[in-house]
């Protein structure tokens, strides 16, 4: 279909004002914060700004009759080109339709539109004594449509899980235009095992089967107390060690963040005034609960980590706790500073690993950086094995970004080599699909089934998360050839 008729039909259904086609704007939605994005520009043929489920309807069964590719975007901040119009087409713009519906505070609920930032959610319901639990580092940016669509979970992943474990259910608009509900029609229900589980086929799909437009989320009470004990290592394999022996301590910290030598340094170079001490590695164990409870865990914590690390120092005072994890929250920030002429690259940055081999994946991207003469720093959620990797390179030297292309190949084949997986929380979108055969098996062709079933022209999204059918990575592929 040519992009004069695209438009054209967009602003019939539509109108002029939600359908943008300017040069600009098509080039301030060919970008996220991922590398493969940096390097190259995804320029879509038209956007549409929508705030209803029936123009998204509209705008679906329209492009489903054209046969014209949709690619649904919220905050744009993802880091795998998965909200970027890779064959073109229309990109659907949900970011502004922020409209937190009904918070059903009795049956511990929420509905909400895809738009809605996640610490604005958070934030509008303190006053319900309630939280949404899955905290991404992207907190103040990022959509919950975002978090659905991948699947997101970041620093309290270990305690309380991923976004799956609170979707109650989902209003989608499919390939065809159809609108359906998932997890029941009317449903207020927290517990449901009624038909096929829809709601998290959906979870984690990255709008390849079709759009998200409205969120049923299940809420927890808030947490009364919160502490921070921060435990520095002079040994890196005490570290995980250490973890291990909480879990079996039977105490379960709502996090626990670990920053190797490497991001250390890249904070202390940062902020000199955080003062970071030197080591091999910083865990920092985040417990939360009732007062007495919270106390209690803390002490047991400190006297666990004191028979590894060379100090711990643990604190429920909410300026001496905002000191100390401080370090970690200006990591991913900081790491370009381990070199003058550097930046931070968003690639490779999402490995998970058993907890058993995290050190010796950091190991590993160690010994990778020195093979190809790139630095990278390691931190990351120790708690559930997801380690985040920063490669910090000169963008503008071709020779270093070729260097850093094949850095980022060994890690993924790492991860995959230590029982791991390429991605913990960031999804795969248009930059991790070539390892899906290799991860999956066999069970990459039934995931090929329902693509076909749902979206049989292929519009949804084409580009991400599965590769095209013989386009990956041969099973027999390791991270040592």
């Amino acid at each position: 279909m040519e992009r004069s008729q695209l438009i054209k039909g967009l602003q019939t259904i539509l109108g002029a004002d939600k359908v943008l086609d300017d040069k600009l704007d098509m080039l301030s939605y060919s970008y996220d914060s991922s590398f493969k994005a940096r390097n190259n520009r995804y320029i879509p043929d038209v956007v549409v700004t929508l705030t209803s489920t029936d123009e998204v309807s509209k705008v679906m069964k329209f492009a489903y009759e054209h046969n014209v590719p949709v690619t649904p975007r919220g905050a744009g901040t993802g880091e795998t080109c998965g909200a970027l119009a890779i064959e073109g087409g229309i990109v659907i713009d949900l970011g502004g339709w922020d409209v937190i519906e009904e918070v059903d505070a009795e049956n511990m609920q929420v509905q909400l539109r895809p738009g809605v930032i996640h610490a604005d959610l958070n934030k509008y319901l303190e006053a319900y004594g309630l939280f949404f639990p899955p905290d991404p580092g992207s907190s103040q940016m990022c959509t919950v449509g975002g978090m659905v669509a991948n699947n997101s979970s970041g620093l309290r992943a270990v305690k309380y899980g991923t976004t799956e474990q609170y979707v109650l259910g989902l209003e989608i608009v499919l390939p065809d235009g159809q609108i359906i509900t998932t997890g029941g029609v009317n449903s207020r229900a927290i517990k449901n095992v009624s038909g096929l589980n829809l709601t998290k086929l959906f979870i984690g799909s990255e709008g390849t089967l079709g759009i998200v437009t409205k969120i049923r989320l299940r809420l927890w009470p808030k947490p009364k107390s919160r502490g921070i004990l921060m435990a520095v290592y002079d040994d890196l394999e005490e570290a995980p060690k250490t973890v291990l022996e909480v879990y079996k301590a039977g105490i379960l910290p709502s996090g626990i963040e670990i920053l190797d030598a490497s991001a250390i340094k890249a904070v202390n170079e940062y902020k000199p005034e955080i003062a970071l001490p030197n080591a091999e590695a910083i865990l920092l164990f985040e417990l939360d609960g009732n007062p007495a409870s919270v106390e209690w865990e803390g002490n047991e914590v400190t006297r666990i980590v004191n028979t590894r690390a060379a100090n711990a120092e643990w604190s429920t005072d909410p300026e001496r706790m905002a000191k100390l994890w401080q370090g970690r929250a200006v990591t991913a920030t900081a790491a370009a500073r381990l070199r003058a002429d550097g930046s931070r690259i968003f690639a490779g940055e999402d490995i998970s690993i058993p907890l058993n081999q995290v050190t010796e994946s950091i190991k590993r991207i160690r010994a990778l950086g020195a093979k190809y003469g790139i630095g990278v720093v390691n931190y990351g959620h120790i708690g559930d094995g997801n380690v985040h990797t920063a490669p910090v390179i000169n963008p503008e030297d071709p020779k270093e970004v070729e260097l850093a292309n094949k850095l980022v190949d060994e890690i993924h084949l790492t991860a995959i080599e230590l029982g791991g997986t390429t991605t913990g929380e960031h999804g795969i979108g248009a930059v991790r699909s070539q390892y899906a055969r290799q991860e999956h098996g066999a069970a990459l062709d039934v995931m090929y089934a329902v693509k076909k079933a749902i979206d049989p022209k292929g519009i949804m999204n084409p580009g991400k998360l599965l590769p095209k059918e013989g386009d990956n990575k041969d099973v027999s592929t390791s991270a040592s050839s």
